[in-house]
């Protein structure tokens, strides 16, 4: 997305030269035929693998080290033609939004997912700075809920709001703590509600975006996952910024765009892999028990304010320790420092992450406001009864259309939605009966 900006935008971003390639094996000490990193990535179908197992293949190869060597060899064990697709980038032209904030704010092109694997497990870090052990998408684990506190509640012990904007389903759900009947109010949708907060200076303390994870009639996917259009996730991207810069709130915002991982596509920064602490003392499942000691591949990540000098690029970080790094704990450690809330860390990792800073670190609260693209789990809901998980037919699954799945997570979600609102309204009366949402990926 970013890489070819050093060309035409920035030379000072670690971006690429197309002299950056990749061996058909790398068992042969590079002797094979190779490919190299072009410049006319277009769309892409199927999606390349980024699975743990995957990641593992395509960062180590065959070597002990992290030698960014294995995206090709990878590629091709899933099919001929993703070798190819895995090396190749967008011209800066191509993603015009991007290259427009990239030369106008900042860049960060040393930001790390949390973990090198799919898509669940480094979302879950952004807001808690842990997975809880889930190297994958883990189905009843994403149904029951995931444990760990959030930085959406270390919030609200400090007396402070927060927002979530979703376009088809709020992911956020699948911490177990989001489905409290207390944060029923925090659940937005983004077409109703983001542009009135904003205009009418409303945003609360932290917004969260959740873009639109499914094809629908009239209603593209914007998350730039395959095989959606990118076009999308670049409209998207446009309309919040210029909401944002019509805001009253405009001057006390920070907007931080990034993605939960690489999606199997190359890049040529080797990952960190020695010095990350694990964040809870949890570890991996067979076979190969993960110690989360070691970062993902380097994702994209923009950061916009008016108190940003133009074109300023960030590679490594100063402090909080000699070997600190930007990923995406650093968002809930950034959350923590500039609003100096009195709780802890969530994690040992967020107290290692990087912390991002502007100018504007002079006391001031500034409004946050994060957008996380990638593919993100459906959500359902029930009262008091089984998981939707426990309910869904084998097949179904493998017969439904877009459109009759969106239908299937949409509904009961809204469902519970309009229950927890009137629940609300005689909660004195509710006793000692506990609600809870459940969601199902």
């Amino acid at each position: 997305m970013l890489g070819w900006m050093k060309k035409s935008v920035n030379p000072s971003i670690n971006g690429v030269t197309g002299k950056e390639c990749n061996s058909f094996s790398t068992s042969t000490d590079g002797k094979t035929e190779t490919i190299c990193f072009s410049d006319d990535a277009e769309y892409v179908d199927p999606d390349p693998g980024h699975s743990f197992e995957d990641v593992e293949k395509q960062v180590f190869g065959t070597s002990s080290i992290p030698s960014m060597s294995g995206f090709v060899e990878q590629a091709l064990s899933m099919s001929q033609n993703l070798s190819e697709t895995v090396m190749k980038g967008f011209r800066p032209e191509n993603v015009p939004i991007y290259a427009t904030l990239v030369n106008a704010y900042m860049v960060f092109d040393r930001w790390f997912s949390s973990i090198p694997g799919p898509t669940q497990p480094n979302r879950l870090f952004v807001y808690s700075a842990t997975s809880h052990g889930s190297t994958s998408h883990v189905k009843k684990q994403l149904a029951k809920g995931y444990p760990q506190k959030t930085i959406f509640d270390s919030l609200h012990e400090n007396g402070l709001d927060f927002g979530v904007y979703f376009q088809n389903i709020p992911t956020t759900l699948f911490y177990r703590n989001m489905r409290r009947l207390k944060y029923i109010f925090k659940f937005h949708q983004y077409d109703l509600k983001f542009k009135r907060d904003a205009r009418n200076g409303k945003l609360p303390s932290l917004s969260v975006i959740e873009p639109r994870y499914f094809d629908l009639k009239g209603l593209p996917a914007n998350d730039d996952h395959p095989s959606h259009d990118v076009a999308n996730g670049q409209k998207l991207v446009k309309e919040v910024y210029e909401t944002l810069r019509a805001s009253p709130q405009w001057n006390e915002t920070l907007l931080v765009i990034t993605y939960d991982e690489h999606g199997g596509f190359y890049d040529h920064v080797q990952t960190p892999y020695v010095n990350v602490p694990n964040p809870d003392g949890n570890t991996g499942p067979s076979p190969y028990f993960f110690k989360f000691d070691r970062l993902g591949v380097r994702v994209p990540t923009i950061m916009v304010s008016p108190w940003i000098k133009k074109g300023t690029v960030i590679s490594r970080p100063n402090g909080p320790t000699p070997n600190s790094e930007f990923e995406h704990s650093s968002i809930p450690a950034t959350i923590k420092k500039l609003f100096n809330l009195s709780s802890n860390f969530l994690t040992h990792r967020d107290a290692w992450a990087a912390r991002l800073s502007t100018s504007s670190d002079r006391g001031r609260r500034e409004q946050g406001l994060v957008r996380v693209s990638g593919r993100g789990g459906a959500i359902g809901c029930c009262s008091k009864r089984r998981s939707f998980l426990e309910q869904l037919p084998d097949e179904m699954g493998k017969t439904m259309n877009v459109k009759e799945a969106h239908e299937y997570v949409k509904a009961p979600f809204q469902g519970s939605y309009e229950q927890a609102k009137r629940l609300s309204s005689w909660r004195g009366r509710v006793g000692h009966c506990r609600h809870e949402v459940f969601s199902n990926y």
